[in-house]
Order: C-alpha cells, then sequence, then structure tokens
C-alpha cells in the first residue's frame, strides 16, 4: 500500500552507541523538512553514530535526496558524529549516485554492513546535570575547569568557561528547566553544549546596555569555531559551541 504523499515517519531505534532512525513513507517537497529536521534531532542525541535506515522509503524526485547530503554537512560540526544511509532498494542508490550524494554519504544494503563500517571520531567524553539554582552558572565552571584539567587542554579553559557561563545562564534566565552541560573532545576540538527542556530556539542578539548581565551569545560566536542551536528529539534543544586550539579563524552558524 503506497503511503499518502507528504507524509514521512522518521522513528529512533538506540542502540549500545549507534542510533538508527527508520524512515518510512514518501519524500517529496512537503515532507522534505520534516526528515530533514527528524534526522538532526535524532543527531543531536545519537551517543557515536547515526544510520538512516530508508528501505520503505519513497523518493518522488531524485533532487529530494540531496536532504541526506544536507543532513551530513549540518551534523559535521556537531555532533559531529558519523552518518550513513541503509537501503536495498536499486532506485535509491541511481538516485544518490545521480545526485552526487553519495560523495558525502555512504550507502550501505543493510544495518549490519552501516554498524561494522561506522567508524566514530576518538572522543573524550563528560556530562553533568546542574540544579536550578542562581549559582548554577559557577558549578558549570568548577566542571568545566576540572575537565579541562583532566583532558590537559587548558589552552581552551578561558573560552569553555566563557561559552558555558553564558548558555547556562541563558537557560536559567529564559527556562524553566535544569540546564545539562556536556562537554566532548576530539582531535584538537573541544565542543560545549548545554541541553534544556524548552523549545524555543536560542537567539544571538546585542544586549542595550553594558551594564545588563551576561556576555551574550555574541561573545560565544566570536571565540568560538562555529555554533548553533538544535532542537532535540526528546522537545527540547542543544545550545552548542566548538572551539580550536588553532586561533586562526572563528565563525558562528545556526545547527537549527
Amino acid at each position: 500500500m503506497t503511503a499518502p504523499a507528504g507524509q514521512v515517519h522518521v522513528v529512533p531505534q538506540p542502540g549500545d552507541k549507534v542510533t538508527t532512525a527508520l524512515v518510512t513513507g514518501v519524500l517529496d517537497i512537503e515532507s522534505y523538512p520534516d526528515l530533514r529536521d527528524g534526522l538532526l534531532k535524532i543527531a543531536a542525541e545519537a551517543p557515536d553514530g547515526l544510520i538512516a535506515d530508508i528501505d520503505a522509503l519513497a523518493i518522488r524526485e531524485p533532487t529530494l535526496a540531496t536532504v541526506f547530503s544536507l543532513v551530513a554537512m549540518r551534523i559535521g560540526d556537531w555532533p559531529a558524529i558519523p552518518f550513513t544511509v541503509v537501503t536495498g532498494r536499486t532506485e535509491h542508490r541511481a538516485m544518490f549516485r545521480g545526485m552526487a550524494v553519495d560523495r558525502f554519504v555512504p550507502l550501505h544494503e543493510t544495518r549490519e554492513i552501516a554498524e561494522t563500517r561506522l567508524s566514530a571520531p576518538p572522543r573524550r567524553r563528560a556530562a553533568q546535570l546542574l540544579a536550578r539554582s542562581a549559582n548554577a552558572s559557577g558549578l558549570a565552571r568548577d566542571f568545566v575547569r576540572r575537565v579541562c584539567a583532566e583532558w590537559a587542554v587548558p589552552d581552551l579553559a578561558d573560552d569553555a568557561l566563557l561559552v558555558v557561563t553564558e548558555l547556562v545562564e541563558n537557560v536559567i534566565r529564559h527556562t524553566a528547566s535544569t540546564p545539562r552541560v556536556r562537554l566532548e573532545l576530539r582531535q584538537s576540538l573541544l565542543s560545549v553544549a548545554v541541553t534544556d527542556d524548552d523549545p524555543r530556539r536560542a537567539v544571538l542578539l546585542e544586549r542595550l546596555s553594558p551594564l545588563e548581565p551576561g556576555l551574550g551569545l555574541r561573545m560565544v560566536a566570536q571565540v568560538a569555531r562555529v555554533w548553533g542551536c538544535s532542537r532535540s528529539w526528546s522537545g527540547g534543544k542543544v545550545v552548542w559551541a566548538v572551539l580550536t586550539r588553532r586561533t586562526a579563524g572563528s565563525g558562528g552558524r545556526d545547527g537549527e
């Protein structure tokens, strides 16, 4: 039975490390955003890798297959996990080749093969749940100092302290959530991410007065290689920034 046009269903199936997104329905111009956003939300909570199983997905036009290239590029900076697609359908493979999607996204016939070949970059990870309090940002800074010392990255500590202070204070000021801090180190990159349960996106604004509290997301954007705000599958959001030991250049991009 053919699924109705304009409907795509994305269901996460978490594993020990790798999460599989089971994708069914029909991918057309109407359902394109649903598939894109669904995969990005799952990626925000996937520990070490994401597999999209599209064997039961009908793709109306070959150009729509580029959604998988877009997802791969969007998660390349954060959460920086490997992403691959599983399908046994020859028409899918032809679309991926024709649109050069297979240059950006590995394609495998089965989940078993995909899991075997999915290689996550080596990384270190630490997380801390903070109580909602006036001292939440202070506790976050203590956590960041300790982890940066353990990981021997003192050169990144100052920027990481600035970032975590702003992100945690934003959660306390603008939501009713409990902030959750996550640090990850891979090669020369340190990511600082703060999760909350409020779906409203973080917005880059100038302070109206230098006396206003907080350094603002503009300071985060200045010190980070890249930063963004990603919705999570659980319904909240993750605001994140990636810091690098390289001194040349920094940038910002909305990861939503």
